[in-house]
């Protein structure tokens, strides 16, 4: 368009959760408008009545907030070309389709819908594409459409596409494509509810809201003649189009598919509620279609808008990948200050933890082997009950550890820590190590007992000392008398 500021807007209908290609949408959406110094503008679709879900506008604001996409015009906060909910729009596209009327651009459609039904099983026993429209009302007599609209008969508009010819269009990602018009039906412009479908809302306010840049799936480009032709019925300048690759999952059987329910939660808050930070999500879904020019793959926002550039994007499919996304994930966490992630990963220690303990050293042994908010759970519950675990814990090659030598590492342990006045790392650190050196072995053959009777498990986060600093003195003891009981 020959507007020199950059507009895009995220148009998503209230209609659920925010899906992962939702949000890629508005994030590229985003960044194509902030990179070049624009405005991203927030747009609630709703005329689809029947899909509408109670709450779903709040999540769309809630996600836009947590994500940190801003926009700078919306129904929250106004703007110069509003309202931008559509069903308050109503009025306006009720006025285009009939103008496109009276131009002799669109027409009234005043068939049943048991005529539609019959149609179209008559296409499906043909072998034909069942849900074209063959143009019955197309060239009615004004005589009859007078009359039926006198007499009050239900009817739609819909578009007088061309017959011959075709639609060639741009595509920033695609580049040129060319659909015979043929092939285009005769599409409803406004159903008989009153409300605009889907595709002449979008025309209508984009037109009207001065968008610059369309962004969309590629799914959306066999639309796109639709679109154009529409602008060409009303005279108007059609905008930048940029369609997005699909994004993808991975299937059980090792094939993929367009990303759905069943690859896994594929909603951000569903993403969020598993443990994954907001910032990680929205780094990792830059990534879903998009190459940086520089060789690196940890951005934030910011670093986005100065680095995302449309020649970037890519025309393959991207694969929604778990695993890359926890990789992502776990970047973000490591580089936490370690007071964030403490305040963070609370809500984990207490849901698995009664009773109080110093978080920050909690979180000190957690933080560089959590790769999702949720494993915390599990990985700290030893801290606060310490359950039956089977002796055979005790055994391991690699420190030189048996049922036998174990009970002696455990009772001088008992006795040199019990002299301990001072608990702190360092403290019980040189106790230990001073005792292996005493009783002349390696130093893990002291600490993987003492471990294993602190925490009843095989595995742990953070090592002997960092577990009884955690644990205290009193309860420490107890667990290391417990274990010497155990192996007696």
């Amino acid at each position: 368009m020959s507007q020199s500021k950059v507009r895009t807007r995220f148009a998503p209908s209230p209609t659920g959760f925010m899906h992962v290609g939702n949000l890629r949408t508005a994030l590229y959406e985003y960044l194509i408008a902030k990179s070049c110094g624009g405005e991203f503008i927030l747009r609630i679709e709703d005329t689809d009545r029947e899909r509408l879900v109670p709450g779903a506008i709040d999540v769309i604001y809630e996600t836009m907030r947590k994500v940190g996409l801003r926009h700078d015009e919306g129904p929250d906060i106004g703007g110069d070309y509003g309202p931008y909910v559509q069903s308050e729009r109503q009025g306006l596209y009720k006025e285009k389709a009939e103008e496109l009327v009276r131009s002799g651009k669109a027409y009234y459609c005043f068939c049943t819908k048991e005529r539609l039904a019959g149609l179209h099983d008559e296409q499906s026993e043909k072998g034909e594409f069942a849900g074209g429209y063959d143009r019955h009302c197309r060239d009615l007599p004004q005589v009859e459409v007078d009359a039926l609209l006198q007499a009050g008969t239900p009817y739609v508009i819909r578009q007088k596409v061309h017959l011959e010819g075709s639609t060639t269009f741009v595509d920033s990602v695609y580049g040129e494509i060319t659909v015979e018009n043929s092939e285009i039906e005769d599409q409803i412009l406004l159903k008989n509810d009153g409300y605009p479908t889907y595709n002449f809302a979008n025309v209508v306010d984009d037109h009207a809201m001065r968008i610059t840049h369309v962004v969309r799936g590629s799914e959306y480009l066999s639309s796109t003649p639709k679109y154009n032709l529409l602008y060409e019925a009303f005279g108007w300048e059609t905008p930048t189009y940029v369609h997005l690759p699909l994004i993808m999952g991975k299937n059980a059987d090792g094939t993929t598919s367009k990303l759905s329910k069943r690859h896994g939660s594929v909603g951000f808050e569903d993403l969020v509620r598993q443990g994954y930070l907001p910032e990680a999500i929205v780094n990792y879904v830059a990534m879903l279609g998009w190459c940086p020019q520089e060789n690196r793959e940890i951005f934030t926002l910011s670093e986005l808008v100065s680095a995302f550039s449309v020649e970037r994007i890519c025309k393959s499919p991207a694969v929604f990948n778990f695993d890359k996304l926890n990789w992502f994930n776990a970047e973000y966490i490591r580089a936490m200050p370690l007071e964030e992630f403490a305040k963070l990963a609370e809500p984990q220690f207490r849901s698995a933890i009664r009773g109080e303990l110093d978080w920050i050293k909690v979180a000190a042994i957690l933080q560089q082997r959590v790769d999702v908010l949720t494993q915390i759970r599990d990985m700290v519950r030893f801290l606060g009950e310490l359950r039956d675990y089977d002796r055979a814990l005790f055994v391991n090659k690699k420190s030189k550890t048996d049922l036998e030598n174990s009970v002696v590492m455990l009772r001088n342990a008992i006795e040199e820590l019990s002299k301990l006045d001072d608990w702190s790392h360092d403290a019980i650190h040189d106790c230990l190590i001073s005792l292996a050196e005493r009783l002349g072995v390696k130093n893990g053959t002291v600490m993987w007992p003492v471990r294993i009777a602190a925490s009843g498990q095989q595995v742990t986060p953070g090592g002997a000392i960092e577990i009884l600093e955690i644990l205290g003195k009193k309860e420490s003891l107890k667990r290391l008398e417990a274990g010497l009981k155990k192996l007696m």
